[in-house]
């Protein structure tokens, strides 16, 4: 169970690598983007008014609102850093005890991002992008205390999507 940074006074070791990341990617979506959007959602809200499916229009409202709002927001800057006993991401501090693995995929210039799996029943993973980082040395050093899951050489397909329609 991660650790909140700001409710206890937990000593967490020295920083090793940090830097700051946005909460999530704002695309500059284009008209076409918005016109081609709106259709899809009109002709889905036809389609689940047409099959009585009200609770699928009620999902369709929602995911509509939910882009809307992160238009309308800026993304916040959130503070990761690596240190000697786990890492920080944000105001959760999880030990490495916590985290199963780590991996990279680095195929720039879309994709710079360190994965941390989670422990737990829920196969949970946290995204960190490296932004203009290199990423050997970040690497070196979590492979002392992470096992690397070699495995994973592309991005998983979910953020491989939301890239590709630009919605997170």
């Amino acid at each position: 169970m991660p650790i909140d940074i700001t409710k206890e006074n937990a000593p967490l070791g020295d920083v090793v690598f940090q830097w700051t990341v946005k909460e999530y990617n704002k695309y500059d979506r284009s008209r076409r983007w918005y016109v081609l959007t709106t259709i899809l959602g009109i002709a889905l809200m036809i389609y689940s008014i047409w099959t009585g499916d009200y609770l699928f229009s009620l999902v369709i409202v929602l995911f509509a609102i939910i882009i809307f709002l992160h238009e309308i927001q800026e993304p916040i800057d959130v503070p990761f850093a690596v240190l000697e006993t786990g890492i920080v991401v944000g105001k959760k501090y999880y030990k490495f005890s916590e985290l199963n693995n780590f991996w990279l995929v680095y195929n720039p210039p879309d994709v710079k991002c360190l994965y941390f799996g989670i422990n737990g029943a829920i196969k949970h993973r946290i995204v960190i992008p490296l932004l203009d980082y290199d990423p050997r040395p970040i690497r070196d050093y979590l492979n002392e205390y992470l096992e690397e899951d070699l495995s994973q050489e592309d991005e998983p397909f979910t953020d491989r999507l939301a890239r590709l329609f630009q919605i997170h």
